[in-house]
């Protein structure tokens, strides 16, 4: 018992000392201030470049949202409702790869819609929609000295901007107020090349320069009727144009365009400060984030996948994550495997183990009691049992063991109401069948059944022997 209280006071200093160490080790890591330069767009975020104000406003407003954390291959799976709208804002922490933008764009061709929220958007997210292509570029960089908090600093010589056309987007806004950091979002034909080799640029409406009736006599084959011919009225009906639609603009180029992409639509606006905690207050701007992030309706999945903040992030370990909780944890578990590792090593030479006596004591009493049978010596099984009895009973009386019976008789008689005559009448039998008279079993069995009648009157515990002999016959 010392050795292990030693071990035990062992380990509580151990353990102490690796606590004090932690805590005087422990410097606590001061975060470092946002800025537009390196900006956290996470609805999670709550500071001023984050857009966690958006995220909280379409919640309580009652519109389906929710944090994208997975990644785009689960966009294209089977299992689970998948969202109608994916929104990326800003420059994500962990860029989409070519096997990540292929299965996003996959996926906004089967109808889902791409909501991008940058001033230095992917370029492979971007695809070109028919003659035209999509761009954006910088037109004044924020520098690191740059406080966002500051509606002056973000603003400086801006002015707000009207819809360009009224447009789905464009509803219930009458001018939005974007940074001076706002990307110019180009809008170009794509460049062909002619038989002679010289690039010109094709019409906006992307028709040749075939005159219109060659156009006419020429068929085209129609894959509803499998030949030749126009194609059906339900083919017309479903062609949609390729052109991008400008819904809001500026000298210097767009802001936010609409193009589709398949059976889906990719929206493109070129300031996150417009959606942002710092801007979505200035003007119109949180209608037009609402128009653009929710268009018509449906689940609307933020991307915090790209963002640093994927579902494989131990929910746990991340609230301890930067504290010293997780190094404690780790010495505690090393603190315990040498424990166990110590408790199964030797340390000394090897003991004998120790031999534990099986035999009960009733053993021999059993066998006393067969011998006495088989030979009929009730006497002396008699006298076992009234030789007890009567130094209990002497004692109970407060007597010698030299007092008559018929004292002992009387004085129990006196304390316990019991008829005199029977105890002393009982008392001279026992000692006259050990004294050698006649008896036989039955009434042996008799004298000693009476004998325990008056230990039970009394109350004496001489029985207590007899109780845990049998429970020690009982378990062997």
């Amino acid at each position: 018992m010392r050795q292990r209280l030693v071990i035990i006071i062992a380990l509580i200093v151990v353990v102490g000392v690796l606590v004090l160490l932690n805590a005087v080790s422990y410097v606590k890591i001061e975060q470092t201030a946002e800025s537009e330069m390196s900006p956290d767009r996470s609805t999670l975020n709550a500071g001023a470049t984050g857009t966690r104000a958006l995220y909280d406003f379409l919640h309580e407003s009652g519109y389906q949202v929710a944090r994208w954390r997975e990644s785009t291959a689960s966009l294209l799976s089977f299992n689970g409702p998948k969202p109608a709208t994916i929104v990326v804002i800003g420059q994500t922490l962990i860029p989409f790869s070519d096997t990540e933008s292929k299965e996003l764009l996959h996926w906004v061709e089967m109808g889902g819609r791409l909501v991008i929220v940058d001033r230095s958007p992917d370029r492979r997210l971007l695809p070109p929609s028919g003659e035209w292509t999509i761009g954006a570029h910088l037109t004044s960089f924020p520098w690191a000295d740059i406080d966002p908090n500051n509606f002056e600093q973000m603003t400086n010589g801006i002015k707000p901007v009207p819809p360009s056309q009224p447009t789905l987007q464009a509803r219930d806004v009458a001018e939005i107020l974007p940074s001076r950091f706002a990307a110019a979002i180009t809008v170009a034909p794509t460049m062909k090349s002619d038989k002679s080799g010289n690039a010109k640029d094709k019409p906006a409406g992307g028709e040749t320069e075939e005159s219109s009736g060659d156009a006419d006599s020429r068929e085209t084959p129609s894959p509803q009727t499998g030949g030749y011919g126009p194609p059906p009225p339900q083919a017309q009906a479903a062609r949609v144009s390729l052109a991008p639609v400008v819904n809001f603009s500026r000298e210097n180029g767009a802001l936010l365009v609409e193009y589709p992409h398949g059976n889906g639509r990719i929206v493109l606006l070129s300031d996150p400060f417009i959606v942002a905690n710092n801007g979505i207050s200035r003007a119109d701007n949180l209608q037009l984030a609402v128009n653009v992030v929710t268009g018509n309706g449906g689940l609307v999945a933020f991307d915090e996948f790209h963002q640093g903040r994927s579902a494989t992030h131990n929910a746990l370990i991340q609230y301890f994550e930067g504290t010293p909780v997780l190094a404690i944890c780790g010495q505690f578990a090393l603190i315990g495997l040498m424990v166990i590792w110590s408790r199964g090593n030797r340390f000394a030479r090897p003991l004998p183990l120790p031999q534990v006596d099986r035999r009960s004591s009733l053993e021999f009493v059993a066998s006393m009691a067969e011998l006495q049978q088989r030979a009929r010596a009730h006497d002396l099984a008699l006298e076992n049992i009234y030789g007890r009895v009567r130094r209990v009973l002497v004692r109970h009386a407060g007597l010698n063991h030299n007092s008559p019976r018929a004292e002992i008789a009387a004085r129990i008689a006196a304390r316990s109401g019991l008829n005199q005559q029977k105890i002393e009448t009982l008392m001279r039998n026992c000692e006259d069948a050990i004294n050698g008279a006649p008896t036989n079993a039955k009434e042996s069995l008799r004298m000693v059944r009476r004998l325990r009648q008056i230990e039970s009157a009394l109350g004496l515990r001489t029985r207590e022997r007899d109780a845990k002999q049998a429970t020690e016959k009982a378990d062997l």
